[in-house]
């Protein structure tokens, strides 16, 4: 950047979209259970749809995203980015006003399309701002934005929406049709007010997007390793790059298997959701001490390489710790998985489009469209959970996926990168 202030510019700007995604993503965890009742969703697959509807927005737009990001540029597709998501925003007025599920995911849908456009410009903005050795710091402080948002948004629509929904549960038993479509249309009716707020600030922010100094920056020669690879003819001839598509998929995939489904995995052992619905900020919580650490050791203690093998460590020694206990205490380990996850996105994404250089924007989106491990393994998780009986055991598909990343970590970042030495 050409000076101090516009780099503080910067980085403020992003830190505010990394709080809208941490908010809107997040309180997805409490719309799991929630939209469960209001809808009368029959299985734990069903609503997990949810998690599904938002994130395989990433997969489909992401190279559209990047398309959208070579005419426009970083500033107006961001701007555009927040539009698409106000729209989703407005959606779920009708689907609260109608019940229908159905409705609800397209909402959530759109808003994932927006974000994916965010995303997209985002992550290798801050890469990329800065020397790449500490981009995993930077996207630390990005993601303590995102996190600090998840945690102040699931206690609000936690609030709002589970705060009575024990009580609700059990006098839905014994109403009649009549009474009970009245309470569930009123228990639908209390995301209205917000999700307007949410749509009204997307835009208000949109516009100030456009109308900020915020600079577009050249990515082609941001680094020695990207000017010596201007000769290769396809993004797919980056082995890291690759490789690092499939860590962020399985990375993505337990971060949302343990933060949106530790709400129903507590009521499924019996535990009441006016309980239960604090356990997602406690893995928001272990996500936020995971990222002050990776701020203060990295680089200058640890590489980035370094934290990806120590957090897919404990991702696997946690992961199975959660199956080989019961109750609280395996409630406890899944929260403790954020601590695990929390430098995984900020270590995986600078290094798999470190030396990208022009296909930078088309790295980013491959690597955005794996967020849909989100999408997908939380189904795997309520697929193979209905299929053996057993929300605990279930979370055993954990393990191998951290040990792929702890495989990246060792070798797989820096696969075919020998002729850059």
């Amino acid at each position: 950047m050409s000076s101090s202030k516009n780099y503080l510019l910067s980085i403020t700007i992003i830190g505010v979209l990394f709080f809208i995604f941490g908010f809107l993503t997040w309180v997805n965890g409490t719309l799991i259970p929630y939209l469960k009742i209001a809808c009368e969703l029959q299985t734990d697959v069903q609503s997990y749809l949810v998690a599904t509807a938002f994130f395989i927005a990433y997969t489909v737009m992401a190279i559209p995203s990047s398309m959208v990001l070579r005419k426009t540029g970083y500033k107006k597709g961001m701007a555009i980015g927040l539009f698409i998501m106000s729209i989703g925003a407005m959606i779920f007025v009708p689907a609260a006003d109608t019940r229908q599920f159905n409705l609800f995911l397209i909402g959530l849908f759109v808003i994932g399309t927006g974000m994916a456009l965010l995303q997209t410009a985002s992550n290798p903005y801050v890469s990329i701002i800065g020397p790449i050795e500490s981009a995993a710091s930077r996207i630390s402080i990005m993601g303590i934005c995102n996190k600090v948002a998840g945690i102040i948004g699931g206690l609000i629509f936690g609030y709002i929406a589970l705060s009575d929904a024990d009580a609700v549960i059990q006098n839905l038993q014994t109403m009649d049709e009549t009474t009970k479509a009245a309470t569930l249309d009123a228990l639908a009716a209390r995301v209205i007010v917000p999700y307007i707020i949410i749509a009204v600030v997307l835009l208000v922010f949109a516009v100030a997007i456009l109308l900020s100094s915020l600079p577009d920056i050249n990515e082609e020669g941001s680094d020695g390793a990207a000017a010596s690879n201007q000769n290769k003819s396809s993004v797919f001839e980056f082995p890291h790059l690759l490789l690092g598509v499939l860590a962020i998929f399985l990375y993505v995939g337990v971060e949302v298997m343990a933060g949106d489904t530790i709400i129903s995995y507590g009521k499924s052992l019996g535990i009441e959701l006016s309980t239960a619905r604090y356990f997602t900020q406690g893995t928001l919580v272990c996500m936020l001490l995971g990222y002050i650490v990776g701020i203060v050791t990295i680089p200058k203690y640890i590489s980035q390489a370094n934290a990806l093998k120590y957090c897919a460590i404990l991702g696997a020694v946690f992961s199975v710790l959660a199956v080989a206990t019961d109750g609280y205490v395996s409630v406890a380990f899944i929260a403790l998985l954020g601590l695990a996850n929390s430098l995984m996105w900020p270590a995986i994404f600078p290094l798999a489009i470190e030396g990208l250089g022009k296909y930078t924007k088309t790295g980013s989106a491959l690597l955005v469209m794996a967020i849909s491990g989100g999408a997908i393994m939380p189904l795997i998780y309520g697929l193979i959970s209905d299929e053996i009986g057993s929300t605990r055991i279930a979370y055993i598909i954990m393990a191998p996926c951290y040990l792929y990343i702890l495989y990246y970590a060792a070798k797989g970042h820096t696969a075919g990168k020998k002729l850059q030495a």
